[in-house]
């Protein structure tokens, strides 16, 4: 069935909640484990459809933000869920004192009651209004980031579509470009510092609600963090300071010497790497997406198999058009058994890191389709980005398919530009702990946080007011992760440094290096984050040493490689 045909229907959610109730009764009476069983096995499919048809309203309405009718789907879906979660709960506790949850563990794993204890420490029923008050916050948000309408050289842009001028090779036409967007930033900005000023007070409210000193506590449960510590978050950005900041200091030193340009850069000019333009995928759309089916047909039988599906049952979204939401993002349609990627094309490598970046997602989705329960097909956020990042090194002996002429331009692009992205997504990550710690700072004073961490992460911005926005420490508000998903970022970091780990092993055996990624992949969300690396034969990112030797690696190719001849 094609993405177009599979049907949607509000569900009743007082028969929902009816439902749910029954089922945590029919557990608690339960007189063996075979009943339990299949009790556990009814509430599995039952949240299966009903995340279905949340899924479907929510990635149609993406698609078109201004759909009246899965506008007001979405939002029956924001306020139901927190209603419904109170009786999850229920059926949680209801789950973790049975009698028979060590063979439930047997057979479906630790982890998953380990999740479920965190769930109850992230929930109680007095939140419930704050959660669906949240919800709106964060959809205003996105309608806000979506409405942009950005004049530019006679025509009219989503942010998006203004994405190839803020990567023009021409200086004056690029620094303009940057100049419009945060023009367009600027005049939205007393409406982004409104949403994410409320966002913050109420997540602080929720946390001193359920007993925590603010919202960190909290934030760290709701991002089901079930490995490690905020300590360790802290020791992983002491290591990026250390270790990977140098390095992309020195990056952005060699770019600014290409282009001719006197270090520290303007942000329009740190978006230039090469004087002749950035790296560019060769073909349209149509041409992308076939070049990588025939990447995934070669990369493995499995991967073949899981691209053709998606192509054909036309669960990838990837076209920039009017009313779509803003950024990228891969879900799953549990009923369907499948994944459904959704993008924003916009003719730069970002359309080509979309068909391996969330076809990651989707191909360990696809690998995990069947897992009971469904809670065991995803792991957590961390490891997810695993599969995504390190599938983009993948690609790499398939590049010139996607790039002809620019496959040198990406290849050292891709790792240059792995290698200065950490920096950045670590600087989100401490930015958001320190607002979370201090949740009643003015909107002046986040944005001075931010200009003073840029100092410590990104020494390479020059922060001259040139661009305004940008320059003036107000460019957080354009990452929709810190208002809609709080603690996320640092998950991509700590990603990243896995990936090049992968991208060390492609360099010495693409067998190998593949069948290391496949041990992961296949384990679905049964172990924790560090399990699933030392299962997979993988170093954990919070060794000491993994920052270190990844990076020292990836100085070592970049150095080899003739960036000048690409001026």
């Amino acid at each position: 069935m094609k993405f177009s045909e599979m049907p949607y229907k509000r569900p009743d959610l007082g028969e929902l909640i009816r439902q749910t109730k029954e089922l945590t009764e029919n557990l608690k009476q339960a007189q063996t484990y075979e009943e339990a069983r299949e009790v556990f096995l009814q509430k599995d499919q039952l949240m299966r459809h009903a995340m279905t048809q949340e899924t479907l309203a929510s990635i149609r309405h993406s698609i078109d933000t201004r759909d009246a009718f899965y506008k007001e789907e979405f939002q029956f879906w924001n306020d139901a869920f927190p209603q419904l979660q109170e009786y999850l709960q229920q059926w949680t506790l209801a789950l973790l004192s049975s009698r028979w949850k060590e063979d439930f563990e047997k057979e479906f794993g630790e982890v998953y009651f380990v999740n479920a204890e965190l769930e109850l420490k992230a929930f109680s029923p007095q939140i419930i209004a704050q959660l669906q008050e949240e919800n709106k916050l964060v959809d205003d948000y996105h309608h806000l980031i979506a409405s942009a309408q950005i004049p530019f050289e006679g025509g009219t842009y989503t942010i998006s579509q203004m994405s190839p001028f803020k990567n023009d090779p021409d200086d004056e036409r690029r620094l303009n470009a940057w100049k419009a967007e945060g023009g367009w930033y600027k005049k939205q900005q007393p409406k982004l510092d409104e949403i994410y000023d409320r966002l913050t007070h109420l997540r602080d409210e929720m946390g001193r609600k359920l007993g925590y000193d603010g919202y960190t506590q909290l934030g760290y449960y709701r991002m089901q963090r079930n490995c490690y510590t905020k300590e360790d978050v802290e020791r992983f950005r002491e290591a990026v300071r250390t270790y990977l900041v140098p390095v992309a200091d020195r990056l952005f030193r060699q770019q600014a010497e290409r282009l001719g340009k006197v270090y520290p850069m303007s942000f329009a000019d740190n978006e230039l790497e090469f004087r002749s333009g950035n790296p560019k995928p060769q073909g349209s759309a149509d041409d992308i997406l076939m070049a990588g089916r025939n990447f995934y047909d070669e990369l493995s039988p499995e991967t073949s198999e899981f691209f053709r599906k998606m192509l054909d049952m036309e669960l990838m979204d990837v076209l920039s058009t009017e009313g779509k939401e803003g950024g990228g993002y891969c879900t799953d349609l549990p009923d369907y058994h499948m994944p459904f990627i959704f993008a924003n094309f916009n003719g730069t490598k970002h359309d080509v890191e979309v068909v391996t970046h969330e076809a990651g997602h989707a191909f360990e989705a696809y690998m995990n389709r069947d897992r009971v329960p469904l809670d065991l097909m995803w792991p957590s956020l961390e490891a997810c980005e695993v599969h995504s990042m390190s599938m983009e090194f993948m690609a790499w002996p398939w590049a010139e398919e996607f790039f002809g002429p620019d496959t040198d331009k990406f290849l050292y692009s891709h790792l240059a530009s792995a290698i200065k992205f950490i920096p950045y997504g670590t600087m989100v990550d401490h930015f958001q702990h320190i607002v979370y710690e201090k949740p009643y700072m003015t909107p002046a004073q986040r944005h001075g946080v931010w200009k003073e961490l840029l100092g410590i992460y990104m020494r390479w911005q020059k922060l001259d007011g040139e661009i305004p926005f940008y320059s003036e420490g107000e460019g957080w508000q354009r990452q929709s992760h810190i208002y809609s998903s709080p603690f996320y970022y640092i998950d991509y970091c700590l990603a990243q440094t896995v990936s090049l780990e992968f991208w060390a092993m492609l360099q010495e055996d693409r067998k190998n290096a593949w069948e290391h990624y496949m041990a992961y992949t296949i384990q679905g969300g049964t172990q924790t984050f560090t399990d699933l690396l030392k299962n997979a034969d993988l170093v954990s990112p919070f060794d000491p040493n993994c920052l270190k030797e990844v990076s020292e690696k990836a100085v070592e190719w970049l150095d080899r490689f003739d960036a000048a001849k690409l001026k």
